[in-house]
């Protein structure tokens, strides 16, 4: 039963954030943000001190049950990127993309391409993304911080404007209207974070012009000694694989996925792909994940690439390698239960939306700002855009301002993506700086300038769209904005 705690709503996840960026220690943050929740629970329900643990680990053990097919996905992938890795074919594909990928600027937009690619889901995109190119990476001392910093940036921002992966049908589901997909696919121009984000990796990749912490991180990786990088890659991978040995599993694996998401969801009884693969898509991904296990046991086992007990060695220690992520995946699971379903976060905020005299013209821009609020205290876009998409649809149908609607939806999608982008306990940035073996902090701390620039860029826009009511003179004059600014600041700062 959720309590309305009012201001003191927002503190435990102001407590988990502030402690892991302070800290640089996530799992004990998030853990006492979860406790700080539940002692604000049970005492303004005035229940018994025992009753804070005793919900604690009801909310951990509910967010397990509803987040059980997540998990099995996740340890049957890791399976997988583990038994590729020690059948050689990750290092035989270093060398392959080493010839073929000759700059660290075609890297890292073959990076980019790959995440806008695999748009079926981002967790997907992350893990594999990061598994595939992050032996390229260290090859050419591109640093891991970059890597992660590219697969996210390509993962939400691209599956929320995809019409064609779970996100859509996630948001259509959400909107009151008789014709949801439809009104998500009208709000692809107006989500400006998602379309800027692209266009800052891209300048990114291409011009190779970064500041802040994330030069520092390039600059360190690019003058380390590849000493310590050989005699790991020497003693964690033989020297006989393949690229086909990573390649084919993961092949499979993809589309084995998306067959499965649609199976699942019954595309093959008469749903339509869309909704199929919106239906239960961790279930889908669990079955294209074993079915790139059996692959990969096909392919190494008969060619004596591993013995038997070595393949089942492999699937024991990537499921335990999967573990502490697992874990910091469970606590920032448990304490977006506690903010939703308890102590009311997401009410609080939003409700400075309903209460607040705003004119139409700034809407776009205030709803982007409280999106942006409560995706990053939260660590969840599904959970913002959840609550806030029939809160703002009530708004606009009940104030007169229908004709704001689909921007004010698009900024609510946006704002969504931006704090779940640069949240330390969302999902997606801890995939992320899994998938790319990057320390999780490190890469919060070197993403999140990035995509404030872009956001602050976005309030602009939503500002111009506002007074307009035309995304694309939003779209073309915060673009515009967005790079003469980087230019600016590689000039004035980064040097």
């Amino acid at each position: 039963m959720m309590i309305e705690t009012g201001w003191i709503s927002i503190l435990p996840p102001i407590i988990a954030i502030t402690l892991a960026l302070i800290t640089k220690e996530v799992y004990s943050s998030l853990f006492i943000g979860v406790l700080s929740g539940m002692v604000i629970y049970t005492v303004f329900a005035h229940e018994s001190f025992v009753a804070i643990f005793a919900h604690m680990f009801d909310m951990m053990a509910e967010k397990i049950s509803d987040n059980s097919y997540m998990i099995v996905f996740l340890a049957l992938l890791w399976a997988v990127i583990t038994l590729v890795a020690k059948s050689g074919g990750m290092e035989a594909y270093g060398r392959w993309a080493g010839k073929k990928l000759k700059s660290r600027r075609m890297t890292q937009l073959a990076t980019a391409l790959l995440g806008v690619l695999i748009f079926i889901d981002d967790g997907f995109n992350c893990l594999t993304i990061g598994t595939v190119m992050r032996p390229i990476y260290d090859r050419q001392k591109i640093s891991r911080e970059k890597l992660a910093y590219i697969i996210d940036a390509t993962a939400a921002p691209v599956c929320i404007i995809a019409p064609v992966s779970s996100w859509a049908v996630a948001v259509a589901s959400e909107v009151s209207d008789t014709n949801g997909f439809h009104a998500f696919l009208s709000t692809i121009p107006y989500n400006l974070y998602a379309l800027l984000t692209l266009v800052m990796v891209l300048f990114i990749c291409i011009t190779g012009k970064d500041f802040g912490k994330m030069k520092k991180a390039e600059s360190d990786a690019f003058s380390a000694t590849k000493s310590g990088e050989k005699e790991e890659n020497k003693d964690s991978t033989p020297s006989d694989g393949h690229v086909y040995d990573l390649v084919l599993p993961i092949v499979v694996l993809i589309i084995c996925a998306i067959l499965g998401m649609a199976y699942v969801g019954g595309f093959f009884s008469g749903v339509s792909f869309s909704e199929a693969i919106g239906y239960n898509p961790t279930a889908g991904l669990s079955l294209g994940a074993f079915a790139g296990l059996v692959t990969a046991f096909v392919l190494y086992i008969p060619r004596r690439i591993m013995k038997p007990k070595e393949f089942v060695s492999g699937i024991v220690n990537g499921i335990g390698s999967i573990v502490p992520p697992m874990l910091i995946l469970i606590l920032s699971w448990s304490l977006g239960g506690v903010c939703r379903q308890m102590i009311g976060t997401g009410e609080f905020i939003s409700g400075f939306v309903t209460q607040a005299d705003i004119s139409f013209r700034v809407l776009p821009l205030m709803i982007f700002v409280i999106a942006a609020l409560m995706s990053f205290s939260m660590g969840t876009s599904w959970g913002t855009f959840g609550i806030l998409i029939p809160i703002v649809s009530m708004i606009c149908q009940a104030s007169g301002g229908a004709e704001m609607l689909i921007p004010a939806l698009g900024a609510t999608l946006a704002g969504s993506v931006y704090g779940d982008h640069c949240s330390p306990i969302s999902d997606t940035t801890i995939l992320s700086s899994t998938g790319s073996m990057c320390d999780h902090i490190r890469h919060v701390e070197t993403q999140i300038p990035y995509a404030t620039l872009v956001a602050a860029v976005c309030a602009v826009g939503y500002l111009i769209i506002g007074f307009t009511g035309v995304p694309w003179i939003g779209f073309f004059a915060s673009a515009v904005i967005l790079l003469g600014t980087l230019l600016l600041l590689n000039k004035f700062i980064a040097r």
